[in-house]
């Protein structure tokens, strides 16, 4: 794909990649992701922001065929799939600086071996004229990681946010168009990479509220020409109250749990409490995450396995506990065959959860009347709770 004009002097370069379907080996992308570079000529100098994937460095680099020079290339983000294919384009502009902040110069020497006399680390805060155009450079730190920061173009109120807003969409749309299937992939992008560091995040939006944001372009994604739409959509996930909603990850081997399973899911129904079911054997684990930013409560639903929950329960409770949702209580259901510490084991692996535990519901072997009694009455106490705390959305 060819460059494409933003405003004037200002063109998104880069990358869509319609056919990744994993990232990190692990996150999944439904729908592809893109690798958003952007070039700004300013009246005395030219700057490049981010650059892209090393194996799509061809189309990057193409790009940037009639760019006759680059004065400076901002790297605003060390993981590789923005910092890459900065080895190459400084090799193709030798006489160009890389700015970054000061965090990120030592892990771009570490992760890209990137000489030290090419870099020029900006405080934060730090203005470059280009001319015609200023760029002002924010430190954001812990979105994602601790060297990140967000570049301002004070003169077209853009701000280039990196990870910051991004969104994993492959589209040809350089502009959201669809705000309804942007909010979902935003959402599910928060979930499974910024939602561990809300706090820090919160700050930095709290720190973003002087700017006049015109629009938003992020490194993944299409560019927000309503900055509102995501910054508003951002402190709902922050901010907002858990819903009134269970979120209800399980495996079952034999069935068993599963009908606890169902039990409880139409019982939870009866008091109006809404449920994401979510079978672990098949299940998308972004999708999961996604559920857990609004969540009053999981309940984790296992069948006992060499005494303890089954794996893909476990790897629930491990997920939930890395991504820190605001979730405010926690039950266990599922069966078992002779004995086990499924409870203790699945309430050790979530030391940072801050969550009130109800009291779970085990049986021995197929649910009897007794357990269905239990889990009904495990409904009852999720709903009342939910009422206590006015969790009604």
């Amino acid at each position: 794909m060819k460059a494409r004009k933003i405003k004037d002097r200002i063109y998104w370069m880069g990358s869509v990649d319609w056919d990744r379907r994993l990232f990190d080996s692990l996150v999944p992308l439904p729908d592809g992701t893109s690798y958003n570079v952007y070039l700004i000529e300013g009246s005395e100098k030219t700057v490049l922001l981010d650059t892209v994937d090393p194996p799509m460095a061809d189309e990057l680099l193409s790009q940037l065929e009639g760019i006759s020079k680059i004065d400076y290339v901002v790297s605003q983000h060390a993981e590789q799939d923005h910092s890459g294919t900065i080895p190459q384009v400084l090799e193709k502009y030798p006489d160009a600086k890389l700015i970054s902040t000061p965090k990120a110069k030592g892990m771009l020497i570490d992760l890209l071996r990137i000489p030290e006399e090419s870099f020029i680390t900006v405080k934060d805060g730090e203005t470059l004229s280009l001319g015609d155009k200023t760029l002002k450079f924010i430190h954001a730190p812990w979105v994602h990681w601790p060297e990140t920061m967000v570049t301002y173009l004070e003169e077209d109120r853009i701000l280039f946010s990196c990870d910051f807003f991004g969104s994993h969409i492959a589209t040809t749309d350089l502009f959201v168009t669809d705000e309804g299937r942007v909010y979902e992939a935003a959402k599910r992008y928060f979930a499974e990479i910024m939602m561990p560091f809300r706090n820090v995040i919160q700050k930095n939006l709290e720190k973003l509220a002087s700017y006049d944001i015109e629009m938003i372009a992020p490194s993944h994604g299409q560019i927000f020409p309503r900055a509102a739409f995501i910054m508003d959509a951002y402190r709902d996930w922050i901010l907002g109250p858990p819903r009134n909603t269970v979120v209800l990850p399980y495996v079952s081997m034999h069935e068993s749990t599963k009908q606890m399973v169902d039990c409880l899911v139409s019982a939870l129904v009866e008091r109006g409490v809404r449920v994401e079911q979510f079978n672990l054997e098949v299940t998308d684990i972004g999708k999961l995450a996604m559920a857990l930013v609004d969540a009053a409560t999981i309940v984790v639903g296992t069948p006992t396995i060499l005494a303890g929950p089954h794996p893909y329960a476990a790897y629930a409770a491990f997920l939930a506990n890395a991504l820190r949702p605001t979730t405010k209580f926690l039950s266990i259901i599922g069966s078992y065959g002779w004995g086990g510490k499924t409870v203790d084991v699945l309430a050790g692996m979530i030391p940072n959860l801050k969550v009130e535990v109800i009291d779970p519901v085990l049986c021995k072997g197929v649910p009897s009347e007794k357990d269905f009694k239990a889990l009904d009455d495990l409904a009852e106490a999720i709903s009342e709770k939910h009422r206590e705390h006015n969790f009604t959305k």
